[in-house]
């Protein structure tokens, strides 16, 4: 079922006075201009930090247990990465611009007894990216890639451009599915009612499987169209035939039509209204570290849920100065910042600092290797 701040539409009627705020915001911005570095005030926050956002896209993974056939492991994967996209706060709001070395870690319990973990870090405050891992020792699934969000101003909209990678390891097939992302646009910035949408097309491909999706995620036009919808296909790489149509609305219900077969039907491929969204654990703030997201920003996302802005603000401002404190210090010790969980590689990506190689096949011992790495106390 749906997370309790989800809510069946991203819209948002803004109050006079922080409309208000907004416009006399907007009014320094340029068309088109980067907002990463802009401050935005906090009753357009969701109160959580973006390292902890990405943990949306981890919503249903047990559509990635393991199948035989590899067509059908390529609709899972396809199911898992289209799931992700219906949670959502009440609203139009962003989440915390996370700091420079902050991460978030949680634990998966699945309903047969099994179990995952997932780590999140910032890795780069300018520009910001965020990297993440997640696995599944005795299912053999591993996560990888890191968000790169670039946020633009647009006249009456907000768009944020999710670049970046996602690797999807089916370990005990050999497996990997790589993954782009749709943009994200917040419209009705300056007149309307706010609305949240996907934009623009993504992708999910097996080179080994021979397999690919491609799917446009389809935003309103000016006087007609609907909200969400999507429409995609699921083809052979090497002969473009295509195998499944995709299409519906990717915050209520998705459907796939099998091409192969005469005259078939669509069939339900993701109804967010009957889907379970599996639950994470998250350690008490008290046995957290001080870089832990839920612990950094304690006051800010207490004060906001109090209906405190001023009090938010306040401790937003303390966090975002320690920052800068921090990374001048940096500078006049001349120690450039390390990641703790992930490194750049040659490819220009972030990996884990633990390989996904170098995971042990024994699911005992995966889990052990992968429970140490993550969730050991830094020395």
């Amino acid at each position: 079922m749906s997370r309790p701040d989800e809510c069946s539409a991203a819209e948002e009627e803004l109050d006079d006075e922080p409309r208000s705020i907004v416009l006399s915001m907007i009014a320094q911005f340029g068309k088109d201009m980067d907002l990463s570095r802009i401050t935005f005030p906090t009753f357009v926050l969701e109160p959580r930090s973006f390292t902890e956002r990405v943990t949306d896209f981890m919503s249903h993974p047990d559509f990635l247990i393991r199948c035989d056939d590899p067509v059908k492991r390529f609709v899972g994967v396809v199911r898992y990465f289209m799931s992700g996209w219906h949670i959502h706060p009440r609203g139009v709001k962003k989440p915390y611009n996370p700091v420079l070395g902050e991460f978030f870690r949680s634990r998966y319990a699945f309903d047969d007894g099994t179990g995952a973990c997932f780590v999140a870090e910032q890795v780069s405050h300018h520009p910001p990216i965020t990297a993440m891992f997640y696995h599944s020792p005795e299912h053999r699934i591993a996560i990888e890639g890191d968000l790169r969000p670039k946020s633009r101003f647009f006249g009456n909209s907000v768009g944020m451009l999710l670049e970046g990678y996602g690797r999807i390891h089916l370990l005990c097939h050999d497996e990997a599915y790589e993954v782009t992302y749709p943009n994200m646009y917040a419209r009705g910035i300056l007149f309307g009612k706010m609305v949240l949408e996907l934009g623009e097309t993504s992708t999910v491909t097996c080179a080994k499987s021979d397999l690919a999706f491609e799917v446009e995620f389809k935003t309103k036009g000016m006087l007609w169209g609907s909200y969400n919808q999507i429409a995609g296909r699921i083809r052979r790489i090497s002969t473009r035939e295509v195998l499944f149509d995709v299409s519906g609305n990717w915050q209520t219900t998705m459907y796939i039509t099998d091409r192969r077969v005469p005259g078939a039907e669509p069939e339900v491929l993701f109804d967010s209204a009957s889907e379970r969204v599996v639950p994470q654990t998250v350690a008490p703030l008290e046995a957290q570290e001080p870089n832990e997201s839920r612990n950094l920003w304690k006051d800010v996302t207490r004060a906001i849920r109090a209906g405190d802005l001023g009090a938010a603000t306040t401790h937003k401002s303390a966090i975002e100065e320690r920052q800068r404190l921090d990374a001048r210090d940096r500078d006049a010790a001349g120690q450039p910042f390390a990641p703790r969980f992930f490194a750049l590689e040659p490819d220009g990506r972030y990996h884990p600092r633990l390989p996904v190689a170098d995971i042990p096949d024994c699911p005992d011992e995966s889990r052990q290797r992968v429970a140490d790495w993550v969730f050991a106390p830094r020395p």
